[in-house]
């Protein structure tokens, strides 16, 4: 599990998730900041780190669950605003809050990968 998709508005934001997944050996397939962009190249990614409130609203919950259904994306919601997930995507592995440190991004990553390989199940939400 080594493709991430990272769905966030805020490019500093996005860009320093991208860094510490990049520095740490995975490959970031895109940045999207809206549902569109999102769904359009989802389908690339093993791994989703996911904001709820984008350029187009609050749209990542939906985009989460869209992904998991669709492409069986690993996700994990990153936001300041966990209460917002409501139902979580079928392969939700966990919530970051913001603001995070790179050990929750690399833990999240982590447990990602150990779910994809049946050694953690998703289903309840992990929060770093």
């Amino acid at each position: 599990m080594k493709s991430v998709l990272i769905v966030e508005d805020e490019i500093f934001i996005a860009m320093e998730i991208e860094r510490i997944l990049e520095e740490a050996g995975y490959r970031v397939v895109a940045i999207a900041a809206d549902r569109q962009e999102a769904l359009r190249v989802g389908g690339n990614a093993d791994l989703a780190f996911i904001d709820l409130n984008l350029r187009d609203g609050p749209t990542g919950a939906d985009i989460a669950r869209e992904l998991a259904s669709q492409h069986d994306v690993r996700v994990v919601y990153v936001t300041a605003n966990p209460a917002q997930i409501g139902e979580p995507a079928a392969s939700a592995i966990g919530c970051i809050r913001k603001p995070f440190t790179d050990d929750a991004i690399l833990s999240a990553a982590a447990i990602a990968a150990d779910a994809a390989n049946g050694v953690v199940s998703h289903g309840s939400i992990i929060t770093l």
